[in-house]
Order: structure tokens, then C-alpha cells, then sequence
């Protein structure tokens, strides 16, 4: 019934009243009123029953979702419309259904219509509500009283805006202000309930080197690329954000499994460093991931945002292309890594840097055929330096062309005096490659020192094609001229294409270490690849030389696939130049193998001060030996075996362990769960005790301090008297 009708019978009742004409004609002008009001659209009407079952709605509203007014009368005001989640008007956090649940006022409320109530289910509606509830003399409700009206041009405008604020224009990711508040809401809601969240800080490899070489274009269409690619890896899982440049973020609610985020972390990087299609060519890059866990690692936005920062930039200055997870330790490497920076650029001039040659060896007679010059940087306080360390700063530093230059002068120089067998290899970064003085330089070097050119490699990595093809090819063509040699080193590492070999003149492949590591474990399919990049090699003509060889075991495996040159410890560490001038002796070189007879690569050797935990005691040891499965310290006498003893590895990290061997102050123990990788050739537990668990015993609800175990308070009881003799450890 329309308001007009309602009033009129009012207006019928009322006309036998002894004073009706004044009263009349007020209701004439109300009626009128609130007509014109209704059908201009300015606001509807709308009325519910105690079961909030409409009663009455203004027919321009059941014409704006082009629905009959019969067809909307009683229904369930919630069948009409419901709440939107993510609504920037939504000037209350109650939602609909507790308002009316509640009999609250309803004050200008945006609501959305359900999209089976509209004859277009792609075309959302939007009306703003306000409502009083109506109740009887006795305080029986008796349903709402309303307005409402259309604001859909206005909300979507809002809504848009509101995305724009919080979503990077390029690639659709959550921005920086988005993450930042999403982080310190998710964290302040999670203390309460003891919860955990972590958080990755992902930056580019490689991807100002793709934006000054290929354009700007083409970098931003990577970015979108990489977007992509991390949606699809992370999906429901956690949110993603795009800090800035490239930069990224993503926050991951509940999870401490630091095996899980592992696991997370080189998928990331594995399926992100594969190449772009980007202007018909392959663009190439890399990342790198600091994860940080609150709470172990941080409890506010700030200190969790730091740790994965610093945990970030150990990756990168680690080498790259791996992830970190943040730890004590790494606190003050932003102000060694500053240090070293300001060192590295007087490297050079105050003659620290040296050459060392890593022997390569031929199988057949152990005669040594070449050796491969590796950078080492001798600090002054510091001692060597590894140039994965600080390669990474020369690039950013802009120097690795000055560097490059001087290592590949001056291992010419130190060739010559070697025997006219023996080849000289030098690493080539792809920064050195892309200058178009690049030969000049390498001829220089041959002249200078009165090298021959078929004496000297130069080994690429396939990086080196990610510049501009034309440029590359023509780089080719005069090294071949020359007569150096060409070798693709850490073939297989990425995602190499076959296209490389048919494109560039190579003379050798190498075959990676990280291959040769796990050749030997039942699970791993590197044997087959091995033996598969010697037979690829075979075919196209090509030399092959195994890295990484440090045991029989893996020796005897290379070799049956068909090896015929190793480089790696089995054989000989990089030596310095007088060792091999004096080894050197009559003019030939040979070295037999010799390493253990079964490759470990979980066992490192350590000097590192932890806890060993038994019963209500604490002792004082040191470990010597870490793997996945165990480890030996130093430090108490008249363990037994078998003894279940719990590590204390700082940083909430507890390893239940038992004793294996026992011998005076020596104890070896097996660990009840393996270690994981922290990603960066460390180990660490897959879980921690929670600084909130530590509380509950009795800790401070803080940044867990080096050495706190939750058996403090009892060890402090003295109820038990220990069982074993700590035996005191000098400094060495």
C-alpha cells in the first residue's frame, strides 16, 4: 500500500472530527510530500515487521532492481541486501546482521544488493540505509522504520579510489600501505591469541641490469611477470605486496614451520628466476628472501620488518638467488656490509686483492690441464674475503669491470710462466661482457703478457645473453677471432636452453657443483643430469669439466658417467701462485686424488657455544660438529649412552637428542627431528619455543634473549642435584 493511500484513509477517518480542516489539509501537504520525495528518488521509504520482514518499500526503489514491489514484500530484509567485507564507507564494524540482530540503530549504512535480487548480476547496486527500531507501548518490537537510497555511482567511485590508495597501478599488488597496515592489524590482533605471522622481503637480482639494457618497457613488463608468477606460487596462503622498484613483500598468517617457509622460499626462487618472454627475447633474473617469524623474531611491525630486512641482505650479500631466515647473528651485518663497501673501494688501489688457481685435472693420468683463477680479497682485519661476498658489491658499486680487468690481466700475467699445456680460466661477469670494449680488453691483456689465445677461457654463465643480442653476438665472433676458448659455466643451474650452445661458439660446459653434491643420494636425479650434460657435451663436440669432486664416492659415480676432467678438492683447494710454480717443477703437474670416501654434505664444522639440557639442568658446551641428523660438542663427562639430552641453540631453538657416543668430555648426539636449511648453507630447527610459551614459564614476553630455555625456573629450584661434571672450556 502506497503512503498516499495509507494517509488517505487517515485523512477519511479524521473528517468526522469536530476540528478536521486545519489537521486535513497538513495531511494532504505530508502526503504530497513525501510522494514527490519517494518518486524523484531523493530517498525510498522501507519498513519491516518484528521479523524483520519488509512491510512496505517505496515502488521507485522495487523499479531501480526492476523487480514487482509484490515480489519484495516479505522478505527477510537480509534476502534483499547484505554486507560488504572490504566497504571504505562502512562507517561501522558491526555488521548488518548484528545491527538488526541487536535492534541497534542503523546510521548510514552502505550495503550492496545481492546479485540474485538483480535483472543484471553484473552490474552491482549500492544503497545507503538508516533505520530506527519501532517499538510498542508494552517494548515489543515491532520492526524498523527507514530510508534508503542509491549510491552506486558514488561508492563505486569510492571504491575504486579506496584501490587505488592500497594497490600498485602495475601490477595489481597490494602497495606499501596496504601491507604496512594489514601487517600491524594481523599483529596486533595475533598477540592476543598467542598466534604467529611471517613475513618475505623479496628483491629483484639482475633487474636494473634488464631495465637499463632492454628499457624501462620492458622492465615494467617483467614486474608484471613476476606478480604472476608469485600469485600462483603463494595463492590463498598469504597476501603479496609490491613495496616499490623491485621490491616485494608477503605476509603469511599463521605459519612458524621455517621448513614450510623454506619449502615456500625456493619455489619462489626457482620459478621466478626462470626466463621472461619479454620483446622476443629471454630475460633472465633472479631473487632473493629474508623470512622473518613473529613472534621469535620481532613482536611490533617495526622490529619484524627489520629482522626480514637484515635476513634479506644476507641472502643477497651471501650470493644471491636464495633465501635467509633472520637470526641473532645477523644484527650487525648491515654495518659490516657498510664497512666493507667503503674497504672494497680502495681493494685495489692498496694491492689486496690476489689471484688463486684451482687445479683442473685430467682422469686418465692426474695430470693437471688447466686452472681457474679465483678472486680473493685479502682485509686487513677481516682476513680472506670470499668473492661471493663481495662480487655482489662491486656490481652494485659499479666495479666489477675495473675488477674483472685486473683479475684477467693478471692471471695472463701468472700463466705465462706455466707450461704451454696448461690453460688459464677467468670468470667474465655479464656487466663485463655487455661492454663493447670488452675484446679490446681482452686483446690487451694477450699482448701485454705474451699469452697465446687458445691458452686463455673465459668462462660465461648464460646471464651474458640477456643483453642486447646484437651486441653479444658480435661480442662472439671477435673473442673466437682472437682464439680464446669459450666455457658455459654452471650449466644446468637455471634454465638453460640448448638455443646457447647452437648460438654461441662454446668449447666447454661445466657441469655444477651442486649436482656433483647430491650425485651419490638415492632421491636425487643429478646422476642422471650429470651423465646427460657429459653425453650432450660428447655429441656437440665439447670438453666437460665436472666442479665440486671432494670424495671417492662421487669421484667413482662422475667418472663412470663418462667424465674426463675434475675440478675440486679431491684433487686440490685453489693454491697460491708460488705453491704452483713450485709443484710446477720439471713441466708437468700431477696430483693423485685424495678425500674421504664418502661425501657428507650435511656435516660442518663448528665452534659455536650452546646448552645442553638434562632433566632441571643446564650445562655450558661447545659444538664442534652440526648436521641434519646430530652433531658433537665438548663439555661434560659421564654422559652414558643413550641419555636423552635437549640442545639449547639460542633463539627458542631446542633439539631433542640422544646420545650416540660417549667419550670423556666428547658426546655425539642423534636428533629426534633433522634440521632444516636456513637457506644459506646454514641449518636450523624447523620449530621454536614461543616467546609467549617462555612467558607463561616465567620469561619476559620480549626478543628472546641468546642462551633462555623454559627449564630456567627449574634449575634454578635445585630439586634434582645435576648428574653430570661441567668441565670448564678455554677461549680456543
Amino acid at each position: 500500500m502506497a503512503v498516499k493511500g495509507i494517509l488517505r484513509a487517515i485523512s477519511s477517518n479524521a473528517s468526522h472530527d469536530a476540528s478536521p480542516a486545519p489537521v486535513q489539509d497538513g495531511l494532504t501537504q505530508r502526503v504530497e510530500i513525501l510522494d514527490d520525495i519517494e518518486r524523484s528518488g531523493i530517498n525510498w521509504l522501507w519498513a519491516t515487521d518484528a521479523e524483520n520482514r519488509l512491510i512496505y518499500l517505496s515502488a521507485s526503489a522495487a523499479d531501480s532492481v526492476d523487480k514487482p514491489i509484490d515480489e519484495l514484500l516479505s522478505l527477510p530484509l537480509t534476502d534483499l541486501i547484505a554486507d560488504d567485507p572490504d566497504n571504505p564507507e562502512q562507517k561501522s564494524d558491526r555488521p548488518l546482521n548484528f545491527q538488526l540482530s541487536k535492534r541497534s540503530k542503523i546510521d548510514s549504512l552502505v550495503v550492496g544488493l545481492k546479485p540474485q535480487m538483480l535483472e543484471r548480476q553484473d552490474q552491482p547496486i549500492w544503497w545507503m540505509i538508516n533505520a530506527h527500531p519501532k517499538f510498542d507501548e508494552a517494548g515489543d518490537f515491532q520492526g524498523y522504520r527507514g530510508n534508503a537510497k542509491d549510491v552506486t555511482i558514488e561508492y563505486q567511485r569510492k571504491v575504486e579510489d579506496s584501490r587505488l590508495a592500497q594497490f600498485d597501478s602495475l601490477t595489481g599488488l597490494a602497495n606499501r600501505h596496504r601491507m604496512n597496515h594489514r601487517l600491524n592489524a594481523l599483529l596486533s590482533a595475533f598477540k592476543t591469541t598467542n598466534r604467529s605471522c611471517a613475513i618475505m622481503m623479496l628483491d629483484l637480482d639482475r633487474f636494473k641490469y634488464i631495465n637499463d639494457t632492454m628499457g624501462h618497457l620492458a622492465g615494467d613488463e617483467l614486474l608484471k611477470q613476476v606478480a604472476l608468477r608469485m600469485k600462483k606460487i603463494v595463492g590463498n596462503r598469504g597476501e603479496i605486496g609490491r613495496l616499490g622498484g623491485d621490491e616485494f613483500q608477503i605476509i603469511l598468517p599463521d605459519i612458524d614451520d621455517r621448513g614450510k617457509l623454506g619449502e615456500l622460499a625456493d619455489k619462489i626462487v626457482q620459478i621466478v628466476s626462470q626466463p621472461y618472454p619479454i620483446e622476443g627475447k629471454n630475460a633472465v633474473i633472479g631473487i632473493s628472501v629474508g623470512i622473518a617469524v613473529a613472534p621469535y623474531d620481532g613482536i611490533e611491525q617495526d622490529e619484524l620488518i627489520r629482522s626480514s630486512d637484515l635476513a634479506l641482505y644476507s641472502a643477497k650479500n651471501s650470493g644471491r638467488g636464495q633465501y635467509r631466515f633472520y637470526s641473532v647473528e645477523l644484527k650487525n651485518a648491515e654495518e659490516d656490509r657498510r664497512l666493507m663497501v667503503d674497504n672494497l673501494r680502495d681493494a685495489l688501489v692498496n694491492d689486496q686483492l690476489e689471484l688463486r688457481y684451482q687445479p683442473v685435472v685430467r682422469l686418465e693420468d692426474n695430470l693437471v690441464v688447466g686452472f681457474e683463477a679465483l678472486m680473493r680479497w685479502m682485509h686487513p682485519t677481516r682476513g680472506l674475503i670470499s668473492p661471493d661476498v663481495f662480487i655482489p658489491i662491486a656490481e652494485e658499486l659499479n666495479q666489477i669491470n675495473q675488477l674483472g680487468e685486473w683479475a684477467l690481466r693478471q692471471a695472463c700475467h701468472d700463466a705465462i710462466k706455466w707450461p704451454n699445456s696448461v690453460r688459464i680460466s677467468v670468470n667474465v661477469s655479464a656487466v663485463q661482457f655487455a661492454d663493447r670494449k670488452f675484446p679490446e680488453i681482452v686483446l690487451n691483456a694477450l699482448v701485454q703478457s705474451g699469452l697465446e689465445p687458445d691458452r686463455l677461457e673465459l668462462e660465461l654463465t648464460e646471464s651474458v645473453f640477456l643483453g642486447d643480442s646484437e651486441t653479444t653476438d658480435n661480442t662472439f665472433k671477435i673473442l673466437k677471432d682472437l682464439g680464446v676458448r669459450l666455457a658455459l659455466d654452471d650449466f644446468g643451474t637455471g634454465y638453460s636452453s640448448l638455443s646457447y650452445l647452437q648460438s654461441a661458439p662454446f668449447d666447454k660446459i661445466k657441469v655444477d657443483k651442486s649436482f656433483v653434491d647430491s650425485c651419490t643420494q638415492e632421491d636425487e636425479n643429478s646422476a642422471k643430469i650429470i651423465a646427460a650434460i657429459i653425453g650432450l657435451s660428447d655429441a656437440l663436440g665439447m670438453e666437460t669439466t665436472v666442479e665440486g669432486v671432494e670424495a671417492f664416492d662421487q669421484f667413482n659415480l662422475v667418472r663412470s658417467k663418462g667424465a674426463k676432467y675434475i675440478q675440486g678438492w679431491i684433487y686440490s683447494k685453489a693454491l697460491k701462485l708460488e705453491q704452483i710454480e713450485k709443484k710446477m717443477g720439471s713441466g708437468e703437474f700431477k696430483i693423485a686424488p685424495d678425500g674421504p670416501e664418502l661425501h657428507r654434505p650435511d656435516r660442518r664444522t663448528v665452534f659455536r657455544r650452546i646448552g645442553a639440557i638434562h632433566e632441571d639442568h643446564r650445562y655450558d658446551v661447545v659444538m664442534r660438529d652440526l648436521s641434519k641428523t646430530g652433531a658433537r660438542f665438548e663439555g661434560i663427562i659421564g654422559v652414558p649412552v643413550g641419555t636423552n639430552l635437549v640442545l639449547d641453540l639460542g633463539e627458542g631453538q631446542l633439539v631433542v637428542s640422544s646420545v650416540i657416543r660417549s667419550q670423556e668430555s666428547t658426546i655425539a648426539v642423534q636428533f629426534e627431528t633433522p634440521l632444516i636449511s636456513d637457506g644459506a648453507g646454514g641449518l636450523c630447527t624447523r620449530h621454536r619455543i614461543s616467546p609467549y610459551e617462555l612467558a607463561a614459564a616465567g620469561m619476559p614476553l620480549a626478543a628472546l634473549p641468546k642462551g633462555r630455555y623454559p627449564l630456567a625456573n627449574a634449575a634454578s629450584s635445585g630439586k634434582n642435584p645435576p648428574q653430570f661434571t661441567q668441565v670448564s672450556l678455554g677461549k680456543n
